[in-house]
């Protein structure tokens, strides 16, 4: 039998399972770069202010280390997007190679690739189809992309160069998945080694961009990242730079095929730890087995977000050079805060890491699916758990692990900024209010996910999709001119802006409310339905 047959079957069921997702993801990268375009025009509008703009960018390693270096300071298409060149990148490899180990280890992991495997299928079928499905997106993804930057005004050359550096970054991160999805017996943990790839190929471009004297620049030739960003789009426009992260595809989906024969379907390479022969103490409660199952994730992730914190508290002593003009101090100011262009920053970021806690807590909602449907949760709820008991576990992880992310996130901000600005006693404490205000607008989108497994749980991926539309229409509304109503649908609006705007607890109160009457509405239809 053809070692590719059943391929496109494949490809056209992956497609179907993701006919929500995948368009809602794109919509998001594709306004995110428009509006951070057509915003910038009225922030920038003589080549004065853009190279102000970029000296003082360039000036500070921080921002350097978070967003690139800008190379060329009198372009508009460059100043504006630079923020987006391998932040983006690494946000848009990131979904490429979640999107290949969904549609490969995670298949595995679920029993339905064996399932399918009984019948007309070769063994590279499920592989190629997520490939194909990957890069499909990102490329779509890049050349949309590409023309919403030539509709803001921006030249032509360079919009496509942009949407060559997400393609490039994209396709270099599906064959990252390709390779680790061979590795373990788990998606969750085949994710994992993505994201240390992720995450240390951006620390990588990081430290080579923001070298002090140039001397250690070659550094980030050493990432995916770094090489899609040296495309250099709307300041030199190098298109053959694209071929690095092309070869690196072929390289890793090389190895990744070979390694398909050598091991069986659902096993992985790298052997699971057995457990001991009799349960620990610590696993004797529902609670105690929903932590040994997330901790691994919850550290990880407080790890970044301390680290992010400390990263977003340094640069909030630069903003002020960053936004000379008047323009962009009512651009910022817009987005979040009213007293100072500092806390404005402040306030912003504060958003942000409320919308990557929401992902946090998705996650590990959704665990309870992929408990339920690898047949793992019927035998416990075959003992003396109850159902409640049993939910309640995965839920208080979620909800409990992203207080934790943001206060950790807030605490690292506190500390960060106050020793840059000379007054942490008042700062960390203001940091850490701004941090937990986001927690009740976090906990709605949590709450969804529960009500969706109980009403619905073969939609409950969906949820990613209205993930997407919140943060569409939250952070972009204002920029865009959304209708008010529109933009009070997603829960993020009605957060206090913190530190520095006016505190109300009446938006507080009404999304918690709202979270609790999800969970409790989720709890009840779980209740009362079939499991499996």
């Amino acid at each position: 039998m053809n070692d590719f047959a059943g391929t496109t079957t494949l490809v056209r069921l992956a497609l179907r399972r993701d006919r929500v997702i995948l368009p809602v993801w794109i919509l998001v990268f594709v306004s995110m770069a428009a509006g951070s375009a057509k915003a910038s025009i009225d922030l920038y509008p003589d080549v004065a202010s853009r190279v102000s703009a970029a000296e003082t960018t360039n000036s500070s390693p921080a921002l350097v280390s978070l967003y690139g270096r800008i190379y060329d300071p009198t372009s508009l298409g460059e100043v504006s997007l630079f923020k987006l060149t391998s932040f983006g990148a690494l946000l848009v490899g990131l979904l490429a190679a979640l999107l290949v180990v969904r549609h490969t280890r995670a298949e595995e992991e679920s029993g339905r690739l064996e399932l399918l495997s009984a019948g007309v299928l070769g063994r590279y079928a499920a592989l190629t189809a997520a490939l194909i499905v990957s890069a499909g997106t990102v490329i779509v993804l890049g050349l949309l992309t590409a023309v919403s930057l030539m509709g803001t005004g921006l030249p032509t050359g360079g919009s496509f160069a942009f949407g060559l550096t997400w393609i490039a970054a994209g396709l270099a991160f599906a064959g990252v998945g390709a390779l680790t999805a061979q590795l373990t017996e788990g998606a969750r943990t085949a994710n994992g080694f993505t994201a240390i790839v992720l995450g240390v190929s951006y620390v990588l471009r990081a430290l080579g961009d923001s070298s002090a004297d140039g001397g250690s620049r070659w550094i980030s030739w050493f990432s995916p990242i770094g090489w899609a960003q040296q495309i250099r789009p709307y300041a030199g426009d190098r298109w053959l730079l694209a071929l690095a992260p092309l070869a690196l595809l072929v390289v890793l989906v090389v190895a990744a095929f070979a390694l398909i024969r050598r091991r069986d379907v659902g096993a992985g390479l790298v052997r699971p730890r057995p457990g001991p022969a009799t349960a620990a103490a610590s696993l004797r409660s529902p609670l105690a087995l929903a932590w040994r199952l997330h901790r691994g994730s919850l550290l990880a992730w407080g790890f970044a977000f301390l680290l992010l914190g400390f990263v977003v508290g340094n640069i909030a002593s630069n903003v002020d050079g960053f936004v000379s003009s008047e323009g962009a101090k009512d651009f910022v100011e817009k987005l979040g805060g009213v007293n100072g262009i500092t806390d404005a920053f402040l306030s912003s970021e504060m958003g942000m890491l409320g919308l990557l806690a929401s992902a946090f807590g998705i996650q590990a909602a959704l665990r309870l699916r992929s408990e339920e449907t690898a047949l793992r949760a019927e035998p416990l709820l075959a003992t003396g758990v109850t159902r409640y008991q049993w939910l309640a576990s995965h839920v208080l992880m979620a909800l409990l692990g992203t207080a934790v992310l943001v206060l950790v996130g807030g605490l690292g901000s506190g500390i960060s900024s106050g020793a840059s600005l000379g007054n942490m006693g008042r700062q960390v404490p203001r940091m850490l209010a701004a941090a937990a205000i986001q927690l009740p607008a976090i906990w709605v989108v949590t709450a969804l996910v529960v009500l969706l497994f109980g009403l619905a749980p073969k939609l409950i991926t969906t949820v990613w999709a209205f993930f997407g539309a919140f943060l569409l229409i939250g952070q972009f509304g204002p920029l865009f001119d959304l209708p008010q109503g529109l933009m009070d649908l997603s829960p993020y609006a009605h957060t206090p802006r913190l530190p520095g705007g006016d505190f109300s607890a009446t938006p507080v109160i009404v999304l918690a409310a709202i979270a609790l009457a999800l969970l409790v509405a989720g709890s009840t239809t779980f209740r009362r339905r079939d499991v499996g």
